[in-house]
């Protein structure tokens, strides 16, 4: 059902490819939009055990075009460091798709914790949970990932074996 990616070499391990989504700290949600139109959007996210959390306004463009048509894609871009001396720029991104959907209960107090500790880690820890307590009206919504890729320039790809065979913290 999902294409698999044309230069192989270039693939990130699961490992590396959720590390990427777990330190980045924004994404675009690309969905089915008004019209059949694409939508893309940028948003701050937290990813965690397979799914990637993010909060919204009740209404709107995006809620609209989620309830309209749930499979959407998510990416991150990790790395793009320009090279103009050779035209091109290293780049290390992953992409992920799955069915967004808007979550409840016990699963929002999690996803709405993990977004405040991860925009918010330096605050004291009554104002996070206050924060937490006084956002219960916020809209919440998951992405179960269903297929989930990263890639990386072959530049930065070869810099990461490198450092590997050195036995230095690879990402």
């Amino acid at each position: 059902m999902f294409r698999a990616m044309r230069r192989s070499k270039q693939v990130l391990t699961a490992d590396v490819t959720e590390a990427v989504l777990a330190r980045g700290s924004n994404g675009i949600l690309a969905c089915l939009g008004d019209d059949d139109y694409p939508y893309a959007v940028p948003l701050n996210y937290v990813y965690d055990d397979g799914k990637i959390y993010f909060h919204s306004a009740k209404a709107g463009h995006k809620v609209d075009a989620i309830a309209r048509h749930p499979k959407v894609s998510f990416a991150v871009v990790d790395e793009d460091r320009i090279v103009s001396a050779e035209y091109t720029s290293y780049f290390r991104s992953v992409v992920a798709f799955g069915r967004a959907r808007v979550v409840q209960g016990e699963e929002w107090s999690r996803a709405f914790t993990l977004l405040v500790e991860k925009y918010s880690s330096d605050q004291a820890e009554a104002d996070k949970a206050r924060e937490v307590a006084t956002c219960a009206q916020a809209l919440l919504i998951a992405i179960d990932i269903e297929h989930l890729s990263g890639k990386e320039a072959k530049e930065l790809a070869a810099e990461r074996r490198e450092q590997k065979v050195n036995g230095e913290n690879v990402i």
